[in-house]
């Protein structure tokens, strides 16, 4: 019997390591990871609740795709974060010719059904894919269950600063305060309402994330500031 899967396998070329997640029809998430070229070793599958403990009250009603579709997403974030950026199978809906066995899996003996799965996917002509939510979308499309609307590209707020840092910050350019960076004092940069001014800074030293994100911040801050309190030019 076809199996209908949602998935994506991450790389990290620094390691040489990667990972395949995938999360089937039934709504179990099957995960293997490994070096490169080598077989992956398969990480015990996470079944949902109320697939593994139907008996109890707690989790009726509760559908089996809700708590594993919230962990391909984590999984993916988790991974993305510790350095697997490349994407060597993107986020992919794909129909395997291969029965997952989910009495099998249930019972404590997911090895074949999930090492076949997984070659399965792999070994599939893969075209497309790409952003994560677009697949969770057409994977539930394909079962017939609704998903999240796609987000509508409005314009952006003309009202609100953020981070609240920034509105901070607006607050002391409003009241003729200069900005000055907090986290490297020789960053090179001060703000007032008059504008962005730039010192000199030592040969060769890069701004820190945190510099950089301040920086930022201070931009946002002058450029909402300086928007309302001179006319535009037409």
């Amino acid at each position: 019997m076809p199996t209908r899967v949602v998935g994506f396998r991450l790389g990290n070329d620094i390691t040489s390591r990667q990972v395949t997640v995938l999360v089937s029809q039934s709504g179990v998430l099957y995960r293997s990871h490994g070096p490169y070229g080598r077989p992956a070793r398969l990480a015990v599958p996470e079944i949902p609740h109320v697939l593994s403990h139907p008996h109890l009250s707690h989790f009726r009603g509760e559908h089996p795709l809700s708590r594993s579709i919230a962990g391909l997403r984590n999984h993916h974030s988790d991974y993305t974060e510790k350095g697997y950026s490349r994407a060597l199978i993107p986020p992919n809906v794909v129909v395997l010719r291969v029965d997952e066995e989910l009495p099998a899996v249930l019972d404590g003996r997911p090895e074949l059904p999930h090492r076949e799965l997984t070659d399965a996917f792999l070994g599939a002509a893969l075209s497309g894919g790409g952003r994560l939510e677009d697949a969770i979308r057409e994977f539930k499309t394909l079962l017939g269950l609704p998903s999240r609307p796609v987000p509508v590209q409005g314009r952006p707020s003309q009202t609100r600063v953020a981070p609240t840092r920034a509105e901070a910050m607006l607050g002391l350019l409003a009241h003729h305060q200069t900005i000055k960076p907090s986290q490297e004092p020789s960053a090179g940069w001060s703000a007032t309402g008059a504008g962005i001014q730039l010192h000199p800074a030592p040969a060769g030293q890069p701004l820190s994330r945190a510099s950089a994100a301040e920086l930022r911040d201070a931009l946002t801050a002058w450029l909402h500031f300086s928007s309302h309190s001179r006319p535009e030019n037409v």
